[in-house]
């Protein structure tokens, strides 16, 4: 059985490195970069800083995933304690919002208190993302908080999204601890999954992936990008003209993407994949000279004096990320900013807006704005896959479809659920993806059963 595999990402090479644990020899990778990692690869700029594709940090739900890290990274990794705050009316809260609120601003407070006493509703009756916030964090919190945040973050309107996403991503209300925390003065840091995470002592998060993809490279081609797919003829031609066979073809590309590149499509498929939605995202590598004394590891801005919505101290991560891990000399800022049709960004001027976010947010000040070492922007056209309220009913569609024939569609854009997205679900989900097919195992990362 031939294996066909498109795209070097976490799905991928997680794919490409199970076949290769289980001795099956006759697979090929083909990704349209000249590097690996997909979403998940660094680059390392001509300043010398280390830039990773967003705000990646290294947790992992499967033990499979750790043992093939392990393996790459060996010692040569950092361990952290999340450090992660929201900065709002001028004032830092720590993360998650909803159980730091005593640090806001008397009025602010008592505001986000009613909204939480006075809540109605049961979550499960919403019919959207915007009506389960409502039900869940109360008018307050919502107003200042979650309504501005994941408006920056999606870029499209929270009512077109499904609620069906949230699991630990979102960490609900409980009143009694909120009001605990504020009479007692406590802060709440541990929630969520990435309390605690590894990052790469060199080479940023692409390391690992390049890692992984080293014993491998003899059956993994670079710079190929697929320009038809044949599903009758199980045939993937190249836009170099290179024409492959397969038995099985693994597609990591983006759904929507891969279904318009079979031109045998039925037009119901065709007409599903049209409706998936998803967002770019515009990463700002801004590096400085001088030294940056501050522990926080990641930070979200709601409000509207920035473009972003996320920024990184990337030298936090590891000192290897700024020029001769000096971090004495040098500081590097990582920052995040989306963009879709509803939320229209200048490519441009991005640089420039977003040193001006960071001095209007308080992040920088005009000194250091002027001691600016380095700019690198990454565009990514594809940076999340939008759960809308019509998401699964497409998926429902094209899926089964195209398993009928042959091919398999998974990662974070494969399989096109953010929800199973992060980097350990989609690596993992290449290796589910194999064992079903070779061994009729379940897919339990894909189907939401995952760790």
């Amino acid at each position: 059985m031939k294996f066909l595999i498109l795209g070097a990402g976490p799905c991928g090479l997680g794919a490409a490195y199970h076949l290769d644990k289980l001795g099956h020899t006759d697979w090929q990778i083909f990704e349209r970069n000249d590097h690996f990692g997909g979403l998940s690869a660094s680059f390392l700029d001509d300043k010398g800083f280390t830039w990773d594709i967003g705000g990646h940090v290294l947790f992992s739900h499967y033990d499979y995933f750790d043992k093939a890290v392990a393996g790459v990274l060996g010692d040569d990794y950092y361990e952290h304690q999340r450090e992660s705050w929201i900065r709002i009316l001028q004032t830092w809260v720590p993360y998650p919002f909803q159980n730091n609120i005593r640090y806001l601003p008397d009025d602010v407070l008592r505001e986000c208190v009613s909204g939480l006493r006075v809540l109605s509703g049961h979550p499960d009756t919403t019919a959207n993302f915007r009506e389960w916030m409502d039900t869940v964090f109360g008018g307050g919190i919502v107003k200042y908080f979650m309504q501005p945040y994941n408006r920056k973050v999606w870029g499209v309107p929270l009512e077109s999204m499904s609620k069906s996403w949230i699991a630990e991503r979102v960490s609900v209300v409980d009143l009694a601890r909120v009001e605990r925390n504020i009479a007692e003065g406590c802060d709440d840091l541990s929630w969520g999954p990435n309390s605690v995470f590894k990052f790469p002592k060199y080479g940023g998060t692409g390391a690992i992936y390049d890692g992984i993809a080293k014993p491998l490279h003899d059956k993994i081609f670079l710079q190929h990008e697929m320009s038809n797919i044949d599903l009758d003829q199980k045939r993937v031609t190249f836009t170099n003209g290179r024409t492959e066979q397969y038995d099985v073809l693994i597609n990591t590309s983006p759904l929507d993407q891969f279904v318009s590149k079979c031109p045998a499509i039925p037009d119901q498929i065709a007409s599903a994949a049209r409706k998936l939605v998803h967002n770019g995202g515009l990463i700002a590598g801004l590096g400085f000279e001088g030294r940056r004394d501050d522990s926080k590891c990641w930070m979200y801005f709601p409000e509207n004096n920035s473009p972003f919505y996320r920024v990184t101290n990337f030298h936090n991560y590891s000192p290897y990320n700024v020029p001769d891990g000096d971090t004495g000399r040098y500081f590097s800022l990582m920052c995040e900013t989306t963009y879709s049709s509803y939320k229209p960004e200048d490519t441009s001027r991005i640089i420039e807006t977003t040193l001006t976010g960071l001095v209007d947010s308080g992040m920088i000040d005009e000194a250091q704005r002027e001691r600016i070492a380095s700019r690198y922007l990454i565009d990514i056209p594809y940076s999340y896959p939008v759960p809308t309220l019509g998401r699964d009913r497409e998926l429902a569609v094209i899926q089964p479809y195209l398993e009928s024939r042959s091919v398999y569609s998974r990662g974070r854009f494969g399989a096109w659920k953010y929800e199973a997205g992060n980097m350990d679900h989609s690596f993992m989900q290449g290796v589910e993806v194999i064992d079903r097919i070779l061994k009729g195992s379940e897919e339990r990362t894909l189907n939401g059963a995952a760790g």
